[in-house]
């Protein structure tokens, strides 16, 4: 099993491109299956869940043309022309969650979908009912058993629905199968988070009809069939601000190319309430300072707020920050389980439910941590790189799921950070 060994306490400088968002990637190669045409998508992370779900798409007898390259050469070409196997197994998706996205448009284009139900997770429970709701108001009958989720239609009919709670995946999953669905769907309290209007942009550049995704109110009228289409995936809003952190938290000074500052205003508004400069530069982000940081409180919401998926990189950032900060977790029940590995490094962090109480500054010290899961670990390698001595992260295929040869990064910013085997 890879670990990370990290010797802590260098500034971070250089320029960094910010690869494409494998949370608007993964939805977009499930899109492929809604059409027998060949879909490509540019701007590619060669990341692990990417990788999971070509091997998903494979079984299910799509065309999978692998990416080359990095950047916008670093594409894939995906062709559903005939699916022999409308299903998701559990061996193939136990390690992606994301292998839900499946479940629409299997059932849209070919009436039936079996998909292994995903569970839980380190961070906490994600259920995946406002999805199975969605799609039996779109006319599909829905049966689960054995730990898979069973969903058959002739036919999806458009209605209108409001979701219970803001759901990203549920949103994408039932936009994905309303494309297809024969009349007007409606979905209120959908998910805004930028990953969505992506995906709704390569749909409409298959022949959907989308209107307001990116709102709470999205309208889809459906078609009879979908072409082929090619799209480049949106830059990752979330290594974007995982690197922001790493140039501040070292003193450093990063450009960070291809980074949309429209996607992060709540992060760097954070940021600068901290005291790190984030400015704007032609085609990226700069930060930079050598602190010292003010400890600020941040809460976690759904888009425009602060992503939960930035809470673990900043704890790291407040440990390091003058004052007291609390953190408060709304999204996930059990996303503190970086916090007491900070704390064998050294950090004064109390839990209380679902806040986190950090005290700073204080100094950090290499240590051996365990990574709990994908912004945990990034968490923790970010607080290696604040501290004196070494530090091993272990379990680092957590991080390789979700960013791009972290590792390598790093070290051309002038980080030490290796990765080791055993």
């Amino acid at each position: 099993m890879d670990k990370f060994r990290i010797e802590g306490g260098r500034r971070l400088e250089g320029t960094l491109r910010i690869c494409g968002a494998k949370n608007a990637a993964l939805p977009e190669m499930a899109a492929c299956l809604l059409t027998g045409e060949t879909v490509e998508l540019r701007n590619l992370p060669r990341v692990r869940d990417i990788e999971t779900m070509a091997r998903l798409l494979e079984h299910m007898n799509v065309e999978v043309a692998r990416p080359e390259g990095e950047g916008e050469s670093a594409r894939v070409r995906l062709r559903a022309g005939t699916i022999s196997h409308a299903e998701a197994p559990y061996d193939l998706v136990k390690t992606m969650r994301a292998s839900v996205l499946a479940l629409g448009p299997l059932v849209a284009r070919t009436g039936y979908a079996r998909v292994s139900m995903p569970g839980g997770c380190a961070i906490g429970a994600r259920p995946i009912d406002l999805h199975l709701k969605a799609l039996e108001r779109l006319g599909a009958e829905i049966a689960t058993e054995h730990g898979y989720v069973e969903a058959r239609a002739k036919r999806l009919r458009g209605a209108r629905m409001v979701f219970d709670r803001i759901t990203v995946t549920g949103t994408e999953n039932v936009m994905m199968a309303a494309a297809l669905a024969d009349g007007e769907t409606v979905l209120e309290n959908a998910a805004r988070e930028p990953e969505i209007p992506d995906l709704a942009r390569l749909l409409v550049a298959m022949g959907a009809r989308i209107e307001g995704a990116g709102t709470s109110s999205i309208r889809i009228t459906g078609v009879p069939s979908l072409r082929g289409a090619a799209h480049s995936v949106i830059p990752d809003r979330i290594a974007a601000g995982t690197y922001l952190v790493a140039g501040a938290i070292t003193g450093g000074n990063l450009l960070l190319e291809a980074a949309d500052p429209n996607h992060l205003d709540a992060v760097i508004q954070k940021l600068a309430e901290c005291g790190v400069e984030v400015r704007r530069e032609p085609g990226g982000l700069r930060v930079g300072g050598a602190g010292p940081w003010k400890a600020a409180d941040a809460a976690t919401e759904e888009y425009p707020g602060f992503p939960t998926d930035m809470q673990a990189q900043y704890m790291a950032l407040m440990t390091q920050a003058q004052g007291t900060s609390i953190l408060t977790e709304t999204i996930f029940e059990n996303r503190f389980l970086h916090a007491s590995e900070m704390m064998r490094m050294g950090a004064d962090i109390t839990i209380r439910g679902n806040q986190a109480v950090v005290r700073g500054p204080t100094p950090l010290t290499g240590a051996g941590v365990i990574a709990s899961d994908l912004r945990a670990s990034a968490s923790l390698v970010l607080a290696g790189l604040a501290a004196q001595g070494t530090t091993v992260v272990d379990r680092a295929y957590h991080i390789d799921r979700g960013y791009e040869k972290i590792e390598e990064k790093l070290r051309a910013l002038g980080a030490r950070i290796e990765r080791i085997s055993g």
